[in-house]
Parts: C-alpha cells; sequence; structure tokens
C-alpha cells in the first residue's frame, strides 16, 4: 500500500489524523496534512482507507 496527501488541497479538517494516527498529522501551526509513513503496514489498511474516505478535501490517495 502506498499513500500520499495534496497539502494543497488539505482543509484541515483533521479526520485523516484522528482515523489513523500512525500514518497521518498535522502541522500545529495551520492544521495541514503531514504524512508520517507513506507505506504503512498493511494491517493499517482499514484505517487508512477510512481515513481517505473522510476526507473532505479529496486530498489523500491509496494505491495498492
Amino acid at each position: 500500500m502506498k499513500v500520499s496527501v495534496d497539502q494543497d488541497k488539505c482543509c484541515a479538517a483533521g479526520h485523516c489524523a484522528l482515523a489513523a494516527p500512525e500514518v497521518f498529522d498535522q502541522r500545529e501551526e495551520d492544521g495541514t496534512v503531514v504524512l508520517l509513513d507513506a507505506r504503512p503496514p498493511l494491517e493499517l489498511r482499514d484505517s487508512v482507507a477510512e481515513a481517505s474516505f473522510l476526507c473532505p478535501a479529496a486530498a489523500i490517495a491509496v494505491e495498492d
């Protein structure tokens, strides 16, 4: 699994960091998404998929 984010699209809602805190965080100054692990382990697949689904700006891309 490969994860990428588009920080320019991010609206700082924070759903990603709540759904998959091992993979996503937010910048303190503006809340923009920070990708912590571009190749997370497969056991995090469900939480990463949830983060992507919940993102209101569609700023998260997940590839198998």
